[in-house]
């Protein structure tokens, strides 16, 4: 901040608007107030906490965002923030990179969600009346931007894993009347990834363009061709081969909300976004995607926060990020072979990233209703245990795809509640086995 008021005193001085003046007091009791209301919070910082896809940004990125919120630059356009207009272009070239982009044109958004609407509403733009088609176990609001959109959507049931059913999506009703498809790398249920790989060569032969939809998991392809990760690099590798790919580094890239990414593979699509405002102008030849996205308005300190993370974390395999997600993939690995090696919990889904799929056993001859109680009483237990709380989230699964996940159940309803788990911290390697035995205790009870 001594930095920025530095670079403040370069123009003239002149005397604040006492309109915009506090009293101390005032601004220091509302500030207390602010942090007890803070504390209606689950501790997301600490590795019991192992519920949903939350963590805080790293320290370093914090600073960064402080600094460039100071001067609260807007990257709509090159004169609203041009040094983080710069900085948004390298990083997310350094993205692009990570995703085997030779070519592209990307930009950060406010989040996935609007990030994938980006790229829905470009495919829609190519191929008009067509249908997008996704699979059961896509984020939901890919259903939801389609409607907002206009277009119709076709969704493809998913095999025993969660992931998209290629012979089911060639058996499609709607497969001659389909322009594009959503593959996803790491579904919010349980991190499944799509045969991309699979998808992308039947995708090539019948004219439709592919999206990827990797919000969750698209930083794991550091670790794709790393032999202690576990992963098949294929479906990572196709990832290159896409139309267009998203990615949220406000979930894996350590950021604060909200920081979501689109990447083109084609620069010509932006032509779609010509527009003629006559206060909203072109300020450089070089074509650049912050001032012709659907969005107006973003955030400049979102890309310092970024670049500076990059900086002191790169996209590389064995070191900076990659040591960290490498961390959480061997944590969801250890959970999963701890819960095998007991009696009270059932894997139900392999993990293919860091997330961690439980019931509550034995499964074989029992009916969903029943696993759904336990898992309801055990969610309870966990998270107001005394001594030593586990705090978990939920995951309804569809009989749809449980029928596959957990083929020895007997269903007795549309749904069946299982215990879901997000080890998404470097931290979560080391308690990983120490929560899963937690469970073990809190199941006998």
């Amino acid at each position: 901040m001594d930095g920025i008021a530095a670079w403040e005193q370069r123009w003239r001085p002149f005397e604040r608007d006492q309109s915009l003046a506090l009293d101390v007091d005032l601004a220091a009791r509302a500030i207390d107030e602010l942090v007890e209301r803070l504390h209606d919070n689950y501790p997301f910082f600490h590795p019991d906490y192992a519920g949903q896809m939350l963590k805080p940004p790293h320290p370093v990125a914090l600073a960064a965002y402080l600094a460039a919120a100071r001067i609260n630059p807007n990257n709509h356009a090159l004169d609203g923030g041009p040094a983080t207009a710069a900085l948004e272009r390298e990083v997310v070239a350094q993205i692009a990179a990570m995703f085997g982009y030779h070519e592209h044109l990307g930009h950060l958004t406010s989040s996935g969600t609007i990030a994938n609407l980006e790229a829905l509403w470009v495919a829609s733009r190519l191929a008009p009346g067509k249908v997008i088609a996704f699979s059961a176990e896509a984020h939901y609001t890919h259903a939801r931007m389609c409607a907002l959109l206009g277009v119709e959507t076709s969704v493809i049931p998913v095999d025993a894993r969660g992931r998209l059913d290629v012979a089911a999506l060639l058996d499609s009703p709607d497969v001659a009347r389909i322009g594009a498809v959503v593959v996803t790398a790491g579904t919010t249920a349980t991190g499944a990834v799509d045969p991309i790989h699979e998808i992308v060569p039947v995708a090539r032969e019948r004219s439709w363009r592919v999206h990827c939809d990797a919000a969750y998991g698209g930083f794991f392809s550091l670790l794709a061709s790393e032999p202690e990760a576990r992963m098949d690099p294929a479906p990572w590798r196709a990832i290159a081969s896409c139309d267009s790919v998203v990615v949220d580094p406000h979930k894996h890239g350590l950021q604060p909300y909200g920081c979501g990414c689109v990447i083109f593979r084609d620069p010509a699509v932006g032509a779609l976004y010509k527009h003629d405002s006559p206060y909203t102008y072109f300020s450089s030849n070089e074509l650049h995607l912050g001032e012709i996205s659907l969005e107006c308005s973003r955030a400049g300190a979102a890309a310092a926060a970024l670049w500076v993370t990059l900086r002191c974390l790169p996209l590389l395999p064995s070191e900076g990020l990659g040591a960290v997600l490498l961390r959480c993939r061997r944590a969801a690995l250890g959970a999963t072979s701890a819960a095998r090696k007991g009696l009270a919990l059932v894997p139900v889904v392999e993990p293919e990233l860091d997330i961690v799929t439980l019931a509550p056993g034995p499964l074989a001859g029992v009916k969903a209703s029943v696993v759904s109680q336990r898992s309801e009483q055990l969610f309870e237990r966990a998270a107001s245990d005394p001594q030593e709380p586990v705090y978990l989230a939920k995951w309804r699964v569809p009989k749809t795809f449980g029928r596959l996940a957990m083929p020895g159940l007997i269903w007795d309803g549309e749904d069946c509640t299982v215990l879901r788990s997000v080890l998404m911290k470097p931290e979560h390697e080391q308690s990983a086995a120490a929560v899963i035995a937690r469970l073990e205790r809190l199941s006998s009870l």
